[in-house]
């Protein structure tokens, strides 16, 4: 008999494959990674299952070439998840595996901590005064005040205070107040707790109770107001999970929502934080990940993919903003990063927090369903009252540059009444496109169905679809004039109008385009809360979860825009970024205004935001799916499809329905092409399946997936299945 080895490799693979077991012993474990031949390649491979008797002639085997671990760098628990994750979103096993490990080790580092530069203070620096440097050296001042009190700093604590932190620690060096070591680090942050947590309201209470005095496995949803204070609800269950000697895991939509976080919770927290996103370097990643596997870490906070990050003791999940987008991958392997987060802690039986001042459709008829417990956190934190909603209705109204008069009288009122402003326009660039005067040419993607945004800044096009980019064009192609306008309001033309109708006004840009350097973000937002920055612009980054008490105003300068999108997700995407932005304003002792410009004063969801708030909102929307038989009354995949031609993607979707198992209760939408039907030079087509129960569509899928793969048009198109589709753009 033939022992073979299955292996989980990189690449579109349905079934590991297997291995001739490697020359030397031991065999290697379950979740050890091994070095394998594939075609040409050599390629880092998962071993999911201990040896058994060959499928194939040994003859055709080929052989491990070498066991890189020792101890798996999955263990069980990890291994059972992404395995039970590869079958549910129907994604090759050596995908969902590999997704799961820092890109060291996917490329076969050693599964070890690196060494570290950190700096701690000499003598001089210990007994030096910080004031003595700052009118010369602030930057180093600020560093020498970091160091005092924290000890040491190391890479995890320089990658939230943005600019060049190294350089400025190496002039402290020169000047002899601080020493660099080398060791090796986890690059953890130390949390001391310097803070005392503020007492919590009646609600808090409740909430926190629903999480700690849970035994074994519950899906607890914290629905608070914006600044109802669901952050301090999260401190309090994880300072009890860490006093148990427990790990905390803490998920976040975005990496700009990590530094205030991070910084929360070392004033409040005792113990060692993990940070996990992309924004770090790869040995960073890996440091924090090791961290996480060997109990070094007490608490690990990331984006999406910190999902996978290995606990030595885990105690607490938490999801923060769990209504984002963001958290559902939307390429290769489409998992969500929530409800794995629900399944992690139901096989672990823990308690799994989700967290939003606008929960998901999904999350709410779970809740309704008597499958999650509702905690409501209806008021705001302190004495802070809720922001005043108003439409200001932009039919006729003379504009500069976007802005209405009445907007302009509203925005100057808070500023002289020193409060501070956040206008926001969720666009960013200069303008959506540029326009001939002459001849009517719109500067129009080659690779898209859509245009491209200007960008005046750097004088390029920019299609954010596809990512390419052109100079502007000297004169129209069409006509030849010269007369090229931008046409529509973005990011970067609100700001110019802004400059020159508030000149004295220190104004901060905060969007993609603004913010691309490393610690860019960190620095513009450390400007807005210290109040240096009087008057904030930008998009969704600064909507979600942000804590900047001195805003008394926010101003939504283009409402409208997300009104009429194609996706049926499109209103409660819209209800959800307008209820948060909103929340922005007032989160201190100082009343909130939230102004939004409209053309469309009347429409149902703008009026129901207004009236009713979020809760009506979702009332209703969950009465129009379920009318509608769209997710979440029912459930939803979708079968993708894209090639550098029309026909293919609906040859290849007609022949997939061709080939389709009887549905019985399971209905078929399509193929129909894409809502934007190009994209980056390919053509797109869907076809959707609903279905009333969530293990039919399973058991379907299981059944017609193969034969889709099978069929001769497959390998003409780049074809993908997404399980529970956040959107269908």
């Amino acid at each position: 008999m033939t022992l073979a080895i299955p292996v989980a490799v990189p690449g579109p693979f349905a079934e590991p494959l297997d291995y001739l077991p490697p020359a030397s012993n031991p065999l290697p474990g379950i979740g050890t990674r091994v070095r394998v031949p594939l075609g040409r390649r050599r390629v880092i491979g998962i071993v999911v299952a201990s040896a058994r008797e060959g499928r194939v002639d040994s003859a055709r085997l080929r052989q491990i070439e070498a066991v890189l671990d020792t101890v798996p760098v999955l263990d069980a628990e990890l291994m059972a998840l992404l395995t039970w994750a590869a079958a549910y979103y129907h994604h090759a096993p050596g995908e969902c595996l590999g997704t799961a490990l820092p890109a060291r080790l996917r490329q076969g580092a050693a599964a070890r901590l690196s060494a570290e530069t950190c700096w701690q203070l000499t003598a001089a620096g210990q007994a030096a005064d910080p004031e003595a440097l700052r009118r010369r050296a602030p930057r180093q001042a600020e560093l020498l005040v970091a160091l005092q009190s924290a000890g040491e700093l190391g890479a995890a604590e320089l990658a939230g205070m943005g600019g060049d932190a190294r350089g400025a620690l190496q002039r402290l060096v020169e000047r002899d107040l601080a020493v660099a070591i080398q060791r090796e680090n986890a690059g953890l942050i130390s949390a001391t707790a310097a803070h005392a947590p503020p007492a919590l309201n009646a609600e808090q209470t409740a909430a926190a109770a629903a999480i700690t005095t849970t035994t074994g496995h519950a899906v607890v949803l914290i629905d608070g107001v914006t600044g109802s204070g669901k952050t301090e609800v999260y401190l309090d269950a994880i300072a009890k999970a860490l006093a148990a000697r427990q790990q905390a895991l803490v998920i976040v939509p975005e990496i700009g929502l990590t530094p205030q976080l991070v910084n929360r919770f070392r004033e409040r927290l005792s113990g060692r934080i993990a940070v996990l996103h992309s924004g770090l370097s790869d040995t960073e990643r890996l440091n924090a990940w090791l961290a996480a596997r060997d109990g070094l870490a007490d608490v690990v906070i990331g984006t999406r993919s910190a999902i996978f990050a290995p606990l030595a003791r885990p105690g607490l999940i938490v999801v923060d903003e769990e209504h984002d987008a963001s958290l559902k991958q939307q390429e290769g392997f489409r998992y969500s990063a929530r409800d794995l987060a629900i399944l992690r802690a139901h096989r672990l039986g823990l308690p799994v927090v989700l967290g939003s001042a606008t929960p998901s459709l999904e999350t709410l008829a779970n809740a309704r369903a008597g499958r999650y417990v509702h905690q409501r956190l209806t008021r705001r934190a302190g004495d802070a009252m809720p922001p005043q909603l108003r439409l200001l209705d932009m039919r006729g109204q003379p504009t500069q540059e976007g802005l209405s008069a009445p907007l302009l009288d509203t925005i100057r009122r808070h500023l002289d009444n020193a409060g501070q402003v956040l206008v926001f326009l969720n666009r960013r660039g200069y303008a959506p496109t540029l326009i001939c005067h002459e001849c009517g040419w719109l500067a129009e993607c080659e690779r898209c169905d859509a245009r491209y945004t200007y960008h005046r800044g750097r004088a390029r096009l920019h299609c954010h679809h596809c990512d390419r980019e052109r100079p502007i064009p000297r004169a129209c192609p069409d006509c030849g004039s010269v007369d090229l306008r931008p046409l529509g309001l973005g990011t970067e033309r609100i700001e110019q109008a802004l400059e020159t109708l508030l000149p004295d006004t220190r104004l901060v840009r905060i969007d993609r385009d603004s913010t691309r350097r490393r610690g860019h973000f960190e620095t513009r937002m450390a400007e807005a809360l210290r109040g240096e920055a009087r008057l904030l612009l930008g998009t969704q980054m600064l909507a979600k979860g942000h804590h900047l008490p001195a805003v008394t105003l926010v101003a939504v300068v283009d409402a409208d825009q997300g009104l009429f999108g194609a996706d049926f997700r499109s209103p409660e995407r819209l209800a959800q970024l307008i209820v948060q932005v909103a929340g922005r304003a007032g989160r201190a002792e100082r009343p909130g205004e939230v102004v939004i410009q409209t053309h469309q004063p009347e429409h149902p969801l703008l009026q129901t935001l207004i009236h009713g708030g979020y809760p009506a909102f979702a009332d209703a929307a969950l009465a129009e799916r379920e009318a509608a038989g769209l997710p979440p009354a029912r459930a939803m995949a979708l079968l993708r499809a894209e090639a550098p031609g029309r026909e293919g993607p609906q040859g290849f979707l007609q022949a997939a329905r061709a080939c389709l198992p009887t549905p019985g209760t399971i209905d078929l939408l399509g193929p129909y092409p894409a809502p934007m039907e190009r994209r980056a030079g390919r053509y797109r087509a869907q076809l959707m399946l609903l279905a009333d129960e969530r293990p039919a569509l399973q058991h379907l899928l299981a059944r017609w997936l193969p034969a889709v793969s099978a069929l001769p048009a497959a390998r003409r198109v780049r074809w993908s299945v997404d399980v529970d589709p956040v959107e269908t753009l």
